[in-house]
């Protein structure tokens, strides 16, 4: 189906996103997606805002790629939406029985009536079944749109931030997954824990705008469907699809900026040598490379860079990028079906890794640790992780957020939990006001 496109010159880029972002609020459906500027070299488009639901598919595990396969060749428009953690059982006999406060569907997407992108200083509009005049309209409903959303009233106060695992059973969990690695079951796993809070009312934008500012990622993005919402400062890229192109840009390897240049350089020179981190993204990088040759033309899979570190507001990340080449008459479902859950947020071999964090866990992971993402009718791709996240089921009055760390035979247990911490911060911050 077509769509008329209609493209405005915008000045203050900075303000006109907080517009956007205010006026999106009044529809039930929206999902933001912001690279922040973040220098990088696979990227599309600088943001994007898909609104309103045309179409939808909204399901639970079972056949769960099968149907977006279905769903996203049928509709060939683009597509917006998630792929929760938990799809996992669609793709290896395995299930999910940790509780669960937010009951977020285990697949969504939708067909935008309308997509705006922003590239450089153009403000694109596309929208579906609408005349060039509702264009023009909206465009100036947005630029009188709330200049700020308003941080301060973010949250209620005294939000009372609850561990669903405490320090003690961490550390005794922890030295249960060293036993498996003993005994050769794992090399490595990523173990994570919910911390949350009930009875809790935000306002979602306030909070993602808050987290966004003191992070700005390159792949954030903030999801509202209906009363559920999510509030992703990610880091991370799952998986990008450009033409016969596949990009996988895992993260393992975690140190804290600090103040001082000098300081800080040197944490990330540290970083850089650090043996255990390096062991940690390896172990991924192999897990990725086997996961994309499963798509690959032979021969076609290539580590472009390995164990590079990146700086973000907050840390300094380890970050390697495989990529391969596939048959361009593969359906991009495929890629999707054989790489996922991705590696940095299970661990190796991947099915053992999966079985241990179902056992150890005390949440199901539900949308942590799944992909928010597009689909072009191009059949191109392109998906974040979702990691340094809020969720939020308004309805529940449930907020989440979850963090995790790769244990391998170094581990140590306090510098474990130390990074757990030093992770969840920007969340714990942006929810309570408070360090």
């Amino acid at each position: 189906m077509p769509r008329t496109v209609r493209t405005f010159s915008v000045e203050n880029i900075k303000d006109f996103k907080q517009l956007l972002l205010s006026w999106s609020q009044q529809f039930e459906t929206a999902l933001w997606l912001d690279s922040n500027k973040y220098q990088q070299h696979y990227t599309s488009f600088d943001s994007a805002l898909a609104l309103e639901e045309f179409t939808a598919i909204k399901t639970d595990y079972s056949n769960a790629f099968d149907k977006l396969k279905e769903y996203q060749s049928t509709t060939k428009d683009y597509i917006f939406g998630y792929i929760s953690y938990d799809v996992k059982n669609d793709v290896e006999q395995l299930s999910s029985k940790n509780y669960d406060g937010l009951d977020f569907p285990d697949l969504y997407f939708f067909q935008p009536q309308k997509l705006i992108f922003i590239r450089g200083k153009n403000i694109e509009f596309h929208y579906l079944n609408m005349v060039a005049d509702e264009i023009q309209k909206d465009f100036t409903d947005i630029q009188a749109a709330a200049m700020h959303i308003d941080i301060a009233s973010a949250t209620e106060e005294n939000i009372k931030i609850k561990l669903r695992i405490h320090k003690a059973e961490y550390y005794a969990k922890v030295d249960t997954i060293l036993e498996h690695i003993k005994r050769g079951d794992i090399y490595e796993v990523n173990f994570c824990q919910e911390f949350y809070a009930e009875n809790a009312t935000i306002n979602p934008a306030a909070v993602y705008q808050h987290l966004n500012d003191i992070s700005e990622p390159p792949f954030a993005s903030f999801l509202k469907m209906e009363q559920q919402y999510a509030l992703c400062a990610s880091p991370e890229r799952y998986l990008k699809k450009e033409g016969s192109k596949i990009i996988s840009q895992p993260i393992k390897g975690t140190a804290k900026r600090l103040i001082s240049t000098i300081d800080d350089a040197q944490i990330a020179a540290d970083l850089a040598r650090d043996e255990k981190e390096r062991a940690e993204n390896v172990m991924i990088v192999d897990l990725v490379r086997n996961d994309l040759s499963k798509t690959a033309k032979k021969g076609a899979v290539q580590v472009e860079e390995l164990c590079k570190v990146y700086s973000f507001k907050q840390v300094h990340q380890m970050i390697s990028t495989v990529v391969s080449e596939i048959d361009p008459q593969l359906h991009p479902i495929e890629t999707l079906r054989s790489t996922f859950p991705m590696g940095s947020m299970t661990g190796a071999p991947k099915v053992s890794a999966m079985k241990i964090i179902e056992h150890l866990e005390a949440s199901k992971r539900g949308l942590y640790s799944g992909a928010i993402g597009y689909f072009t009718p191009e059949n191109d791709f392109d998906f974040n992780v979702v990691i340094r996240s809020i969720l939020y089921n308004e309805e529940k009055k449930y907020i989440s957020y979850s963090v995790g760390s790769a244990i391998t035979i170094k581990s140590d247990a306090a510098k474990e939990y130390e990074e757990c911490l030093l992770k969840a911060k920007a969340m714990k911050y942006v929810l309570t006001n408070a360090k």
